[in-house]
């Protein structure tokens, strides 16, 4: 059989080479007959209720980006709004099963019809939430994927939920007829390192055989020919070298070839990501996501709760500096209850410290428990998506007034630093306005608000990087007014994890990076093979 070549769009890099493998469907369950209105009702209830708790069951197993899509589904399924027009359908009498499906595919076909790639992507959660509903009222379990070895799962779509209970066996790819590189389980693929690649048309659905994916290049070759896959084994040969010279770099601290220093941080977003990392290989922790375990009502409001995470973190720094962001709701991270619904532009709306100002008490509670947490190691506190001098003015009397209520209630505390994260350019283009005691430059964001795009916007990526002239400029713009007043500048973000961009981002000035943990010997790989003496002395990185 000829070798057969599907383009589509790539969503997770990476290579394999093995058996397109695709689940077999599972019998449909049939409702166990005729109910009243009334017992319509309480059974939706009740479903959705079992839905919430059995997602929140598997949200206590994850952590990191896996953690947030399910706190997403179940901020969604706690929003009385979402099921209230099933409700309203099962009161004129529809049964639970089609007011619930009716509903939901409305909410899903608004989202289909966005403009915005991001929202589109997000019709994929809403019918996750639809179908473990139904699958509740309907009496079906539902089953688990187990993905053989060596094999590339070949399915029309892919649901979060799906993607976070399978079984992955060794060497797996993910290949979808449909889906975006912007959709959750895009992003989860690329957090378990499994290549994936989306959008290659209903005609994959019909190719059986041998397969090479490639997540990168957004390829799949059925029935590959000799050159083709010899060319893919050298590949996959020189990206496991690659691999194991990064691991010999993890544990080594991050000096250019002519001795500069620079801070290698980790970012996390849950403190059980620490389980398993040696803290000697990191120069402390650059970005802590409080969002991401604080994405409860309950949660919020729980001074004890989060005094122990923060402290569990600092436990594990032994010593080397924490920062510790204040939570960045919002966007595309809602809290039931925290965040507004139905913002016509999220990513421009209520989001950062924007929301915190709003919600004074919930940003009391957060600020009181860092002050705690702050007496038992080097925290810092830094404010996300600063817009305007008067924030950090803001945030800062809320700061001194709960030290001084510690301070008159004899409990033992800290007084942390106050600093920003730079991801507005207005920020950037004039931090002396700002007040801060250490600067954070968020990437994402920052490339997002400069060049004018979405960040989930496959369509437009190519309009805007990290490596954008006006990026890089900025960025050194930053750097050099920290210099000037001896205020540390970092950075945060995807780009400071991308081994390619790491040479221009040290060129700009900075001389501390915080990254995810499995790319510090990466990067500290490049560092050791750059020249940083004659490019001029930062400000000294925490350390």
């Amino acid at each position: 059989m000829a070798e057969h070549l599907l383009v589509g769009v790539a969503s997770s890099p990476g290579l394999v080479s093995g058996r397109l493998w695709r689940p077999e469907p599972e019998a449909a369950s049939q409702t166990a007959g005729p109910a009243s209105a009334g017992d319509d009702e309480a059974r939706l209830r009740r479903a959705i209720a079992s839905a919430g708790q059995a997602l929140a069951a598997l949200l206590d197993r994850l952590d990191g980006d896996e953690a947030e899509v399910v706190g997403m589904q179940i901020a969604f399924l706690e929003d009385d709004e979402l099921a209230r027009p099933a409700f309203e359908a099962i009161a004129a009498g529809q049964p639970a099963d089609e007011a619930w499906t009716a509903a939901m595919d409305a909410e899903i076909a608004a989202y289909q019809a966005s403009d915005d790639e991001y929202f589109r992507a997000r019709a994929v959660d809403f019918q996750d939430i639809r179908d473990r509903v139904l699958a509740i009222l309907l009496g079906d379990a539902g089953g688990v994927l187990e993905v053989p070895d060596q094999a590339i799962l070949l399915a029309a779509e892919l649901r979060p939920s799906e993607f976070l209970s399978a079984r992955w066996g060794a060497g797996a790819g993910i290949a979808l007829a449909q889906g975006s590189p912007t959709s959750h389980v895009a992003m989860l693929a690329r957090g378990r390192g499994l290549p994936m690649v989306v959008g290659l048309g209903d005609e994959a659905l019909a190719l059986r055989g041998d397969a090479l994916l490639d997540g990168a290049a957004g390829t799949l070759v059925v029935e590959p020919d000799e050159h083709r896959l010899a060319t893919a084994k050298a590949r996959l040969a020189s990206e496991t070298a690659g691999r194991a010279e990064a691991a010999a770099f993890a544990a080594r601290p991050a000096l250019s070839r002519d001795g500069v220093r620079v801070a290698v941080q980790a970012t996390i977003a849950d403190p059980a990501e620490l389980d398993g990392l040696d803290p000697a290989h990191f120069d402390g922790i650059g970005l802590v996501r409080t969002e991401l375990f604080l994405d409860r009502p309950e949660r919020l409001m729980d001074e004890e709760g989060q005094l122990a995470a923060y402290s569990r973190i600092l436990a594990w720094a032994g010593g080397r500096p924490v920062t510790v962001r204040t939570l960045d709701a919002g966007g595309d991270k809602p809290i039931a209850g925290y965040t507004p619904a139905h913002e016509a532009n999220p990513f421009l709306g209520m989001r950062g410290i924007r929301l915190s100002l709003r919600h004074p008490d919930v940003f009391r509670v957060q600020l009181r428990a860092l002050a705690r947490a702050a007496a038992t190691g080097p925290l810092k506190v830094m404010l996300p998506m600063v817009t305007l001098p008067g924030e950090v003015a803001a945030a800062r009397a809320l700061l001194e007034a709960e030290i001084a209520a510690l301070a008159a209630s004899g409990v033992a505390h800290g007084r942390p630093a106050l600093g920003i994260m730079v991801e507005v350019p207005a920020v950037a283009i004039t931090p002396e306005r700002f007040d801060a005691d250490f600067y954070s430059i968020g990437s994402n964001d920052l490339v997002q608000y400069t060049c004018a795009i979405s960040r989930e916007e496959a369509a437009s990526a190519q309009l805007g990087s990290a490596a954008d002239p006006s990026v890089l400029a900025l960025i050194a713009r930053v750097t050099a007014h920290g210099r000037q007043v001896g205020r540390e500048v970092s950075l945060c973000g995807d780009a400071g994890g991308d081994p390619v961009m790491v040479p221009a981002l040290l060129a700009a000035g900075l001389r501390s990076l915080s990254v995810q943990p499995g790319l510090a010997g990466a990067v500290k790989a490049v560092i050791a093979g750059l020249d940083l003496a004659a490019s001029g002395e930062p400000g000294a990185p925490s350390s």
